[in-house]
């Protein structure tokens, strides 16, 4: 029987994105049939970059040039950006599988589910991306999600509060406005696969407000407050607006927690 920790820090480490797409696949296929033994065998090592291709370019967000979609380039370069986030997604749901050991079998089949997910996104977005005459590669790009990784990786509670959560919550606000564009533009295929990757993540964000609470409750921690607490200390008490409330309450946030955000991103 093969370790799941082992499976996970290959996924990781991949850096063709085919490769770690295909790798992805038969690693949850492995763990659905009960190959993948989750036996805390060493401990994970400090975290670094994960693999990924030579391109796209990473860049600071503020030197990325605004995406307009009214023209073919800019419509190709939205497309590509919302292909590396379910890129970095994938990273991201493989080293929480990797670096937080001693979980419940619940939480690694959870975070393999994502990271299949997250690989079927950014395929479809590929496959997208190519019938505009891109590829994956073609634009620059930042690292914010896995600089968040990088801070987040002493705690599974604060990476639960702060990824999940924080950041990839963000999409479930800004994708209806994705999708509204898009439409405009005539772009049926993008809508659709935005469509599919809203639904998705209204999962995954949920999966991770429900490991946060539980690490929450195992350490007699009120999850509300500490919340509020993480992103003070982590995002200056800053988060943007506006917010899909629908999309929140189904992802698991209560109604005090939002009125806290609605507070801080009037600041």
């Amino acid at each position: 029987m093969q370790n799941l920790f082992d499976i996970a820090e290959q996924c990781l480490n991949a850096s063709n994105p085919d490769a770690k797409c295909l790798q992805t696949e038969q690693a949850s296929a492995a763990w659905v049939v009960g190959e993948l033994s989750i036996e805390n065998n060493s401990p994970p090592s400090d975290i670094s970059e994960p693999g990924r291709p030579d391109k796209p370019e990473l860049v600071l967000p503020k030197d990325l040039r605004q995406r307009k979609t009214g023209n073919k380039q800019g419509h190709a370069a939205l497309i590509h950006s919302i292909a590396h986030i379910e890129f970095n997604a994938i990273n991201l749901a493989w080293d929480a599988v990797y670096r937080f050991r001693d979980m419940p079998e619940r939480f690694y089949a959870d975070w393999i589910k994502v990271a299949r997910e997250e690989a079927y996104h950014f395929g479809l977005l590929r496959e997208h991306l190519r019938s505009l005459g891109h590829d994956y590669g073609d634009f620059p790009a930042h690292n914010g999600l896995w600089e968040m990784a990088q801070q987040t990786a002493h705690d599974g509670m604060v990476r639960m509060a702060l990824v999940p959560r924080v950041l990839e919550a963000r999409g479930l606000d800004v994708t209806p406005g994705m999708i509204k564009r898009l439409e405009q533009q005539g772009d049926r295929r993008a809508v659709e696969i935005l469509d599919i990757i809203l639904r998705d993540e209204i999962g995954h964000v949920e999966i991770g407000t429900r490991w946060f609470r539980y690490y929450c409750q195992q350490r007699d921690l009120d999850p509300e407050k500490v919340f509020a607490e993480l992103i003070e200390k982590y995002m200056k008490g800053m988060v943007r607006g506006p917010f899909h409330y629908m999309a929140r309450e189904q992802a698991g946030f209560t109604e005090s927690e939002m009125n806290m955000l609605e507070n801080l991103q009037r600041i």
